[in-house]
Order: C-alpha cells, then structure tokens, then sequence
C-alpha cells in the first residue's frame, strides 16, 4: 500500500523517463517545419555546417533538435515514412548509449537513424550491429536512400568480403555489419603490424540490434582466431582403440544414482576400500565425463596392452592420453549423430537448434 501510494505521488520510473524526454521531442517538432523548407541540395549543406560546427567543438546534444528534425523530413522524403514522437523518443535514448526495448513492427530501423545521424557528423563513423548477414545487408540498403539524402555515405560489411571491400564500408559514415564480422576484424586488426593494414577504424559510437541476444545468448560463444593444429591423429586413434572397453559405473537402481562412498569411511581404519563399480560416471546435463580411479587403472591397463604407450599413464609424455581418451568417450556415450554431431561443414548450436551454414 506505501508503494502505491508512493507511485501515485511521485509516479514510476518509466512515467519519470518519458517526462524526460518530452521537452526534447517538443523541439524536434518545432523545428519539423524549417526541415520541411529545406530543398534537397540543402540538406546535404546543413549536414556540412552541422560537421564544420561539430570540429569546432559544438556539442551534438545542442544539435539534437535539427539534426533529428532533418533526418525525421529525409526519412518521409525517401521512404514516405515520417517518423512517429515515440520513435525520436527512442532515438533519443540510443544517443544517449541506453537500452531501448520495442516490439516487433513498432519501426526499430528506422527509430535508429536520427540517433546515427547526430553521431556521425562527428566524422568518427558509426557502426550500427545486427545479428545476421541478412540484416545487414537489408537495413542498410532500406535505410540508405534517407543518410544519402542527408550527405552521409552507408556500407555494410558482410562474410563474404575481402579486406579491401571490407575497408570501402568501414570508411563510410555509418556502416552495418553482424557483431561476428565486427569482432573478428577487430582481433585480426589486432594481429597487424602496423596501423596502415588495420581496416576497422576507431570505435566511437555504435548502435546494436537484438541487443539481448548479441550481449548475451551471441557472448557465451567467444571469438578465436587459431593457427594451424598439430597433427593428433595417432593420440585419437589409440584412444578410439580402448574408449569401447571401459565401462561406466553402476547407479543405483532405486534412486538412478551412481554408488558413492561413505564421506565417514575414511576416518574408519577397517573400512573396506570402495568399489567404484566401474570406470567412469557421466554427467548428461554438462555432457561431462569422470573417471574413477579404478578407470585410471583399466585405462592405462588398456593403452598399455595395445601398445599405444609404454611406462605410466602418469609420464610427461603420456599424461595427455587421459584428455583424448576422455573426449573418445564422451563422444561415444553422450553426442549422437545429427543431433549433436553434423557430418558436413557448418555448425549447430543448442541455443539456435539448428544448422547455421557458414557461421564463423
């Protein structure tokens, strides 16, 4: 009841922020007429003076009024859609670098272009990430028409690119790409040796699409450049020989879990010693494989005898057989064909359920 009664007199966050913003919308559509005065050679002049008087030390925020009522009149003028008070609202939260959430239909790609015109009159570029190669290529030819009108340039990066054809779109103004290629230009920039090689410029401002699912589902996925391996092929033949002779423990037929020992039993000095029933025990959940120190035993008993190595597991030079016979077994028991294994050149992942061709 306090809280109701503390909303009521204060009001909620978000009836605070829209409170905010409303001034700022007020101005746009103050200036929406001189906007609609101006011819389309005049267009691109304003954006000059807009630039001149951003080098000269201008803040964009006292820009932001024209700035937007001009990319708001370029809009209607290229697209024949004006933009809506709640989507400069919108724009103006992106330039101030928060989060908007929209749904679907309610004009995100368009919402995004007043917020990456102000900011590429720095001259800086902006980058505008999705999460495909698809929508890259589609926003910026949608939305390209409105920043040529205003004097920009627009590009977009995709996979398919060499680096010169890549450093064409980095150069524009304001250039769309997947947070992939954006990521990976980056780490291979940074595996140059001098500044002239580096084809993504400095990173000023940018504005991401699907921000959830690139800064957080995309993140659990790092990026990595590798080099060549080395050839392994002898270690994963020896392991694929015994990976078929271990066995797993036994569980408990009551309660479908694996045997454990007593955590009291150490501290009886006539405690038999336990049994672990087998070889290894595997977590299904984590896709995990552990073995036992009876499985130790049996799988260097096993290396052994088919004459994959010689002297202890334990040795420097053998000690890596553990690692190979662990992923010979974990494939055996826990990933199955066509569902965790594709048997041609792409890639699947459980967050997406299905094959992603050409995904880097």
């Amino acid at each position: 009841m306090a809280t109701s009664l503390l909303r009521k007199l204060f009001g909620t966050k978000q009836e605070k922020d829209l409170k905010a913003l409303q001034p700022l919308v007020a101005l746009v559509n103050a200036e929406e007429s001189w906007a609609a005065s101006l011819d389309a050679k005049q267009f691109k002049e304003q954006t000059a003076r807009f630039k001149e008087q951003v080098a000269s030390g201008t803040k964009l925020e006292s820009l932001l009024p024209k700035a937007f009522a001009l990319a708001r009149e370029a809009a209607k003028r290229t697209l024949g859609e004006r933009h809506y008070d709640v989507q400069i609202m919108g724009a103006v939260v992106l330039h101030q670098g928060k989060i908007l959430e929209m749904k679907t239909g309610e004009g995100k790609t368009l919402t995004c272009v007043p917020a990456a015109y102000l900011n590429a009159l720095s001259g800086r570029g902006v980058h505008v990430v999705t999460v495909n190669d698809y929508l890259a290529s589609r926003d910026a030819a949608w939305m390209g028409p409105v920043y040529e009108y205003l004097g920009l340039s627009v590009g977009a990066i995709l996979s398919e690119m060499d680096n010169e054809a890549k450093r064409k779109a980095y150069a524009m103004d304001v250039t769309y790409g997947t947070n992939n290629e954006f990521g990976f230009d980056y780490l291979r920039d940074n595996m140059k040796w001098s500044q002239e090689e580096k084809i993504q410029p400095q990173h000023h401002y940018c504005i991401i699409d699907e921000i959830d699912t690139i800064l957080i589902d995309e993140a659990r996925t790092p990026l990595i450049i590798s080099g060549q391996s080395e050839d392994d092929s002898a270690q994963v033949a020896g392991a694929e020989k015994i990976a078929s002779y271990l066995i797993e423990c036994e569980k408990d037929p009551e309660t479908g879990d694996y045997y454990e020992a007593d955590p009291l039993a150490r501290f009886d000095r006539n405690a038999q010693p336990f049994d672990d029933r087998g070889d290894y025990k595997i977590d299904e959940k984590q896709k995990r494989v552990t073995f036992t120190n009876q499985g130790m035993l049996h799988m260097e008993e096993l290396l052994q005898k088919h004459k994959v190595i010689t002297g202890s597991i334990y040795d420097d030079n053998n000690f890596e057989f553990v690692h190979y016979v662990t992923q010979a077994v974990r494939a055996h028991r826990l990933f199955s064909h066509d569902v965790d294994i594709v048997g041609k050149e792409a890639v699947g992942t459980y967050r997406l359920g299905y094959v992603v061709n050409k995904l880097k």
